[in-house]
């Protein structure tokens, strides 16, 4: 009796599945993320720009973002190379990392690759994966001052978005790379740079 009970069980929640994944391949379209909600919110910014370090107020430049994916028409939602780089631009230029002028050149370049992006196959309770890896570079020497892959995780429930499961993804998407730019700037924040270069 008990074995007949999980094997209806089991059958049920088969079929549950089965149904979410149609109805998620019926109402799919790609769902690209937007920089704008990939990036430190204002607050965070305000709050993270007095504790800039002067050596890298006005002093880093963005590199060409690698790594990203564009989003399908009729599935997904990545995360492209220049919605990452818009999000990064926006997040330095929040905190006053990103110089007014291009003269004179910024000391240090900062480059960021997008290594993973881990979405689940049916976004019913999303939680999303992002890696990135930052590279911290003195322009001048070519010496790495700074490099690490930073994983955060994004989550977007059925109440952030109840009829669509892409949105749902983009959500949590978003959340992810948003978490992650948080956490890079915060690992920045904390940086010793050389002596000479606070001059």
């Amino acid at each position: 009796m008990i074995m007949n009970e999980r094997s209806q069980l089991h059958t049920w929640h088969w079929a549950v599945g089965v149904l979410a994944a149609l109805a998620f391949l019926l109402s799919a379209c790609g769902t690209p993320t937007q920089p704008p909600t990939m990036a430190l919110s204002a607050a965070d910014a305000l709050q993270l720009r007095t504790w800039v370090p002067e050596g890298l107020k006005g002093n880093v430049e963005l590199a060409p973002v690698t790594g990203g994916e564009a989003t399908g028409r009729w599935w997904g939602a990545k995360v492209s190379s220049a919605a990452l780089a818009q999000a990064l631009e926006e997040s330095l230029r929040g905190v006053g990392m990103l110089p007014l002028a291009l003269t004179p050149a910024p000391k240090y370049q900062l480059r960021a690759a997008l290594q993973s992006l881990e979405q689940p196959l049916v976004p019913v309770e999303v939680s999303v994966t992002a890696a990135v890896q930052y590279s911290l570079v003195d322009s001048a020497s070519g010496v790495v001052l700074y490099q690490r892959t930073v994983r955060t995780v994004g989550n977007a429930g059925l109440g952030d978005a109840l009829i669509s499961p892409p949105e749902r993804l983009r959500l949590a998407s978003e959340a992810a790379v948003r978490a992650n730019i948080n956490a890079a700037v915060r690992d920045l924040l904390s940086l010793r740079l050389p002596e000479s270069a606070t001059r």
